[in-house]
């Protein structure tokens, strides 16, 4: 598991006031703070295997949504422009099991299916101008009467209006997700039980200071007749009573037990007591072992667990952390290669593996090292510190055209504009002719011209 305090999050977290209701309050990371987002490939795998179906009900290219793991305990998923899917880690360590968690994805499914982020910019515009008109209108009755008070009485009640059929147009959006939500989960089979359940816990929290409430409450209504609609549906559902399927509840316990001692290690004890022998628990128990620096603990009960669960890529990528940060990479190499072949096409599983042959500092194994993160740039090209360690690997190795290649790479995706100009122009002059150069001269143009943007 990796944290990434990123810039570009924050700008992406701003722009959830487009996610559902412009006027809540923007979430604790748009206000100045940066986010921290989370990579990890077990949670990314789970919600992959939740949010497939459900963009495949929604008739949605599952290549075009980005999902975005935030680190944050408040409950909260939410769309932006772009297709971007963002999840806060404390849904998912909050819900109950994978039905409420499906629930919550694809009612977001259906704020993307339904284009709701393509409309709602013309309908904030519009209650902008209704509300200047207003306000024009009681300035224009003040200067005929002399009454200022004329002109606050038509500017607020102008206003007012304004934003109620603004938050009316954000309450039909709910619906119609809600609806979508229920359409979508039927059509796979699964049961809508899950977000009834979550919407009804969650509901008591409207009655709560707006500080109080966990940003979903804010940003999705929970009205009383969304709840009264869901529970309607759910009576009448073929799938009600539907269970999710088994490997799917399993690995989202597994995942939540992994948050839980990754993010909210206090709530370990708690909520996997010792006598709690099941596997959650006691991988939840072995990540906080290592958190805590007992690694030798840690790496006996994963040992435990791979036993049980031989099939299992994450139970070895997380031994292979374990050891890796514990100071043991040459120990490392071999979780770490047998999660990749377990998990092929994992990149972060081949990014870490290739990480780890070039920490260990053997010529013999920078080729190994390279092809690996090649492999991972193919299946993710949209992770920085892939890049930086390509980069590292590239210089070891003595091609320094091909590791300022790389290092522009990174650059880009970090918005490091100056880096990325000057990497990329090394680059064009070491490389010879071909796609690599090529790649060169591109991310060179890219960086002139952003910087001619913002001169500008």
């Amino acid at each position: 598991m990796r944290w990434i305090r990123s810039r570009l999050g924050r700008r992406a977290a701003a722009a959830a006031l487009a996610a559902a209701v412009a006027l809540a309050p923007p979430p604790a990371a748009a206000q100045g703070r940066a986010i921290t987002l989370i990579r990890d490939a077990e949670t990314e795998s789970l919600l992959a295997a939740i949010n497939g179906p459900l963009f495949a009900a929604a008739g949605l290219n599952r290549g075009l949504v980005r999902t975005i793991i935030i680190g944050d305990r408040s409950i909260n998923a939410f769309v932006t422009t772009g297709n971007r899917l963002f999840v806060h880690s404390g849904l998912i360590t909050a819900v109950d099991s994978v039905g409420e968690l499906a629930g919550v994805l694809a009612h977001e499914t259906g704020h993307i299916a339904g284009g709701h982020l393509a409309r709602l910019p013309e309908e904030m515009r519009n209650a902008m101008i209704r509300a200047i008109a207003a306000m024009l209108l009681g300035l224009g009755a003040a200067a005929a009467t002399g009454q200022g008070g004329a002109a606050s009485a038509i500017g607020a009640g102008g206003q007012a209006l304004a934003m109620r059929e603004l938050f009316a147009f954000t309450r039909t959006q709910e619906n119609a997700a809600d609806l979508a939500a229920v359409t979508y989960l039927g059509r796979i089979g699964w049961s809508p039980a899950g977000l009834l359940r979550l919407m009804e816990r969650l509901s008591a929290q409207e009655l709560l200071l707006t500080e109080s409430q966990d940003p979903y409450v804010r940003t999705h209504p929970l009205t009383r007749d969304r709840i009264e609609f869901l529970a309607e549906q759910l009576a009448r559902s073929p799938t009600a009573n539907a269970p999710m399927p088994a490997a799917l509840e399993d690995a989202f316990a597994m995942v939540r037990a992994k948050l839980v001692a990754f993010l909210e290690g206090g709530s370990v004890a708690r909520l996997y007591p010792a006598a709690d022998g099941s596997a959650p628990a006691r991988y939840a128990r072995a990540i906080l072992a290592f958190r805590q620096g007992r690694s030798a603990e840690a790496v006996a009960a994963l040992d435990r667990l791979i036993a049980e669960r031989p099939a299992s890529p994450w139970l070895r990528e997380m031994k292979g952390q374990v050891l890796h940060e514990s100071g043991r990479p040459q120990e490392a190499l071999e979780p770490y290669r047998e999660a990749a072949r377990l998990a092929p096409n994992q990149p972060l599983i081949r990014a870490s593996l290739g990480r780890v042959m070039v920490d260990l500092d053997d010529p013999a194994m920078l080729r190994a090292a390279v092809a690996e993160l090649e492999a991972a740039t193919r299946l993710d090209p949209d992770t920085p510190f892939t890049w930086r360690t390509l980069g590292i690997a590239y210089g070891k190795l003595g091609e320094m055209g091909r590791s300022a290649l790389a290092l522009a790479e990174e650059a880009a995706l970090k918005g490091d504009l100056r880096t990325q100009r000057e990497m990329a122009a090394r680059a064009e002059r070491l490389l010879p002719a071909g796609p690599a150069k090529l790649r060169a001269q591109d991310l060179s143009r890219a960086a002139a011209i952003a910087r001619e943007e913002q001169r500008r």
